[in-house]
């Protein structure tokens, strides 16, 4: 699945409106092959984006767990941390590609 999408259940403060939307338009993006419909298809697109967002937000209101909230901050050392283990510092300078 696209690893851009986070998860969000289970964090002190529970996920926002915006994140649960933004995850819902990665989703779609990703199964849809569009980063950016065109005419035609806009509507269907915000349709599907919307109603995964609903879902979604019915899904993590609904779901119960006994661990402790997960702290943001924590979470997104970690994930950083994760990041620099696989693609090495993020203090690299970029080498131009001519």
């Amino acid at each position: 699945m696209c690893r851009n999408i986070k998860t969000l259940f289970n964090f002190k403060p529970p996920a926002t409106d915006a994140e649960i939307r933004a995850a819902a338009s990665q989703y779609v993006r990703k199964i849809s092959g569009f980063a950016n419909p065109s005419a035609a298809n806009e509507k269907a697109y915000d349709r599907a984006i919307e109603e995964v967002a609903t879902a979604s937000s019915r899904l993590l209101r609904s779901m119960v767990t006994s661990s402790a909230p997960k702290d943001r901050e924590v979470e997104a050392r970690k994930a950083h941390a994760r990041a620099i283990l696989r693609f090495g510092s993020s203090r690299k300078p970029v080498e131009s590609r001519r």
